[in-house]
């Protein structure tokens, strides 16, 4: 019971907060509860397809290759895999959790599944044209040049602190999972 509670903590406070201000700022009340609700539908729509993809993924991409690619001894290959397949990769960022979520199951290093969500995040085709577009050449070729670095660093520093040993699996610790 305590688990579940925790584990819905911050939904309820949402719920607690939106009824907070229902009661005392009705108009701004009614707008967050249509935010959060549009934000609800929104994720429904997204997660079954990205669910039945990462269960593909699961059964027809075997271990090795994954291993191989961006695993613990996939080195650079790895980095620019996980680049560009993020980079490829249609949707919000938190439809690229469960795929991530899926790559360290299937071997990947933790720092190239970082380097994929943070790419994921920050550097898709669709919106590098639309950067172009709006801000310029140079500005989206001087994001680029300055956001890849920090996405790699990122990768590896996490991958540090979380003291990921030898094999690119995490540590077998009180609590956590082992990839």
């Amino acid at each position: 019971m305590k688990s579940r509670l925790r584990r819905y903590a911050l939904f309820a406070l949402v719920v607690v907060a939106d009824l907070f201000l229902s009661w005392q700022y009705p108009a701004r009340g009614s707008e967050a509860v249509k935010s959060a609700l549009d934000y609800l539908v929104e994720m429904l729509l997204f997660m079954p397809p990205i669910f039945v993809l990462v269960g593909l993924l699961d059964v027809w991409v075997p271990r090795q290759i994954v291993e191989k690619n961006v695993g613990p001894d996939s080195g650079v290959r790895g980095v620019i895999i996980s680049i560009l397949v993020a980079t490829a990769a249609a949707g919000p960022l938190y439809a690229g959790f469960p795929v991530a979520d899926a790559l360290l199951r299937k071997g990947c290093r933790l720092a190239n599944a970082v380097i994929f969500l943070g790419t994921w995040a920050t550097i898709k085709i669709p919106m590098l044209m639309m950067e172009v577009k709006f801000v310029g050449l140079p500005f989206a070729l001087l994001r680029l040049a300055l956001t890849l670095p920090a996405i790699i660093a990122t990768g590896y520093l996490m991958e540090m602190i979380l003291k990921v040993g030898e094999t690119g699996r995490f540590a077998q610790g009180a609590g956590e999972k082992n990839y």
